[in-house]
């Protein structure tokens, strides 16, 4: 039985993971930490009767709630702030982390990296734990190595509230193309176009478009389009609910506890990809 805290269960993607974990016969939550619902039942915020009678902890107690509950891993969806904040100090008593929240620092990431080697507290990040996105993190990647004189734009859209622009998958959709164009993606992207005169800059491995667009209740659409001489191709993913997210986040969560490596992985590897 895999013991899991559950990092903002109360946000929606927290509510979701939280659903599927508690009916999940494999996992045992054994606490969840938030900032709002403090004291209330876990199950019944959610729409569940709740067996376990798990309530809502105060975020700010992680470390009395860690020595307490002894969870074997951590699931944090939430925003960076948070997140750089509160996997520190789970990798730091040696629980591994599954980490779905998108925009963290590298000053984060490379003293989160150094915590999961020195405590053998394995864990995932990625901005996109859908199977389908990482089928496309995949395409894009054969794609592009006979497509490299084409033009090459990836477009994303999510709903109003979205905080981050582009979107973490846009980003790794970004890098996953310029490795494969052997070119450095922070020199090659160009975020949007501004209005006027903006001739795009002809060959992909001059240029990548990256757009984003954020409007009413979309939960997620991904299209990379490739674009050549009387011809294009469009690799589109598009996300009908957040539940292809909460569900890899499950499967990553039950990856990474029995994971050998004290390493970072992707969800690529999750999946076998």
């Amino acid at each position: 039985m895999i013991k899991l805290l559950i990092l903002g269960p109360t946000g929606s993607m927290g509510r979701l993971i939280s659903k599927i974990a508690l009916e999940d016969d494999e996992i045992e939550v054994v606490a969840a930490c938030d900032v709002n619902n403090i004291g209330k039942e876990l199950g019944f915020i959610i729409g569940l009767n709740d067996p376990n009678k798990i309530k809502v902890d105060d975020v700010n107690r992680l470390q009395e709630i860690i020595n307490k509950t002894h969870p074997d891993v951590a699931v944090d969806f939430t925003i960076a702030k948070a997140t750089e904040k509160n996997c520190l100090l789970c990798a730091e008593n040696g629980i591994r982390c599954v980490i779905g929240t998108t925009a963290m620092s590298e000053k984060f990431l490379t003293k989160f990296e150094e915590l999961v080697r020195n405590n053998k507290a394995p864990a995932v990040i990625s901005p996109n734990m859908a199977t389908g996105v990482n089928i496309i993190f995949k395409m894009a990647s054969i794609l592009t190595e006979y497509l490299t004189n084409w033009d090459i734009e990836v477009l994303e859209a999510h709903h109003h509230r979205k905080i981050d622009a582009p979107s973490g998958t846009a980003l790794k959709i970004g890098q996953i193309i310029s490795n494969t164009l052997g070119s450095d993606f922070e020199k090659i992207a160009k975020f949007g176009r501004s209005r006027g005169p903006n001739k795009r800059t002809v060959g992909a491995i001059n240029e990548i478009g990256i757009h984003s667009i954020r409007a009413g209740d979309i939960v997620g659409d991904h299209t990379i389009l490739y674009a050549g001489p009387g011809e294009r191709i469009e690799l589109r993913h598009q996300a009908h609910s957040r539940e292809c997210f909460a569900n890899g986040a499950i499967k990553a969560i039950k990856f990474v506890a029995n994971a050998k490596e004290n390493k970072i992985y992707s969800t690529s590897e999750v999946l076998g990809l």
